[in-house]
């Protein structure tokens, strides 16, 4: 479906096969994947395909649909080194989080380790564990930057779980995977990764890393609608989760509502429940198999030398107006995600002057922040660069 969305009379770089699968270009300059994504064009077609059978045929399309689930499962796995059987299709990255923050088998006294400037959804499940005698341990975060080695410090004995984000929503700092699961590790915890500001443009091999548990939301880096969302458990700890959200998705025999024993599936599946949204999964598998053709696996990604590469100039730009940047641009710590602020001027009032010149971003703790894609161009940065110049030198 990627190449019949794509009309060239020559080669075309990775950048311009993206953005020829992106109608938001006609008319935005988007730089605001880390809030929502726009829809690729071969996503579009995926859903109203999905619309014109459900209208047409109803549940006639149903089995196709269901095979069709499989083939996302399938290609989550690819995505990260998993296998199929590792992985959940989940709402979003909260009901991940959920599922394990509340299948974990707790023990008074245990203890988690979180950021203190984590997203609230991987700061309140866990939070809510304060009745069962869970403890949860926030790390300051000085001047943009995670030290893992603070992170250590505040793990103990009765620290059963690190939750991470690999990449700050505010900050933009990306840590790196593996040495935070190498520390957890030395440790006797595990890390559970919130991956959903870095999954869709960097690459990750879970399994080579040695993440535990993560989670991601599709409608950000991958590009595919609200509501359909990945949960990844290794396979070493399916057993250890007290099943929730139990249902006729869960079972050995599902489909035979006939036969009621209550056999789990031997894979993450099992913490399905019911019935998915279908239109969610099947646009979310278009994404995910546009970013594969693009080149993002697990160990290589294009798209993110790309978007480095613009994000390292706007940067320099913003620097060179005396913007003060959220958190400093270090080598393998920088993500897709620039947080600035210009002293004396209003964040809000900045993003809104640049909307109106067509370039959508968003505010975040009190700054503006930018968060392009591998199809956003050197040109499009120096288009906001030039409507900042004209608000802050004034």
């Amino acid at each position: 479906m990627v190449d019949e969305c794509i009309a060239s009379e020559g080669p075309l770089s990775i950048t311009q096969r993206m953005r020829a699968l992106m109608p938001i270009t006609r008319r935005w300059i988007y730089f605001d994947h880390a809030a929502v994504a726009p829809l690729p064009e071969p996503t579009r077609q995926s859903i109203r395909q999905w619309v014109d059978e459900a209208t047409e045929s109803g549940d006639v399309m149903w089995q196709r649909w269901s095979a069709r689930l499989e083939e996302v499962r399938g290609a989550a796995a690819r995505l990260i080194h998993a296998q199929p059987c590792e992985i959940a299709l989940v709402p979003n990255t909260t009901a991940g989080i959920s599922l394990v923050a509340e299948g974990f088998p707790w023990k008074e006294g245990d203890n988690v380790v979180i950021l203190e400037n984590e997203f609230p959804s991987n700061q309140y499940p866990w939070m809510n564990l304060a009745s069962r005698g869970v403890e949860v341990r926030r790390v300051p975060v000085e001047g943009g930057i995670v030290d893992l080695d603070r992170v250590a410090q505040a793990c103990d004995t009765r620290t059963r779980i690190v939750s991470l984000s690999w990449v700050g929503y505010a900050t933009g700092w990306r840590i790196n995977v593996g040495e935070a699961a190498e520390m957890c590790h030395q440790r006797g915890c595990l890390l559970f990764l919130d991956a959903i500001q870095g999954l869709g443009l960097f690459p990750l091999d879970a399994t080579a890393e040695g993440v535990d548990f993560l989670a991601a939301d599709g409608h950000k880096w991958l590009l595919g609608p609200e509501g359909a969302g990945i949960l990844y458990i290794r396979r070493e700890h399916l057993e250890r989760l007290r099943p929730l959200f139990v249902g006729w998705n869960s079972v050995v025999q599902r489909g035979d509502y006939s036969r009621v024993e209550l056999r789990l599936r031997p894979e993450a599946a099992r913490y399905e429940g019911g019935s998915h949204s279908m239109v969610g999964f099947l646009g979310l598998g278009a994404s995910l198999e546009m970013l594969l053709s693009l080149g993002v696996s697990p160990t290589q990604s294009p798209l993110a030398e790309h978007v480095l590469a613009i994000t390292d100039a706007a940067c320099q730009q913003l620097e060179a107006l005396d913007a003060v940047l959220y958190a400093p641009r270090i080598g393998p710590h920088r993500s897709g995600i620039v947080t600035f602020q210009f002293p004396g001027h209003e964040s809000t009032f900045i993003r809104q002057r640049l909307q109106a010149a067509g370039i959508v971003t968003r505010c975040r703790a009190g700054g503006v922040r930018i968060s392009p894609h591998g199809y956003a161009t050197e040109d499009e940065v120096n288009r906001m660069i030039e409507v900042l110049r004209s608000l802050v030198t004034k």
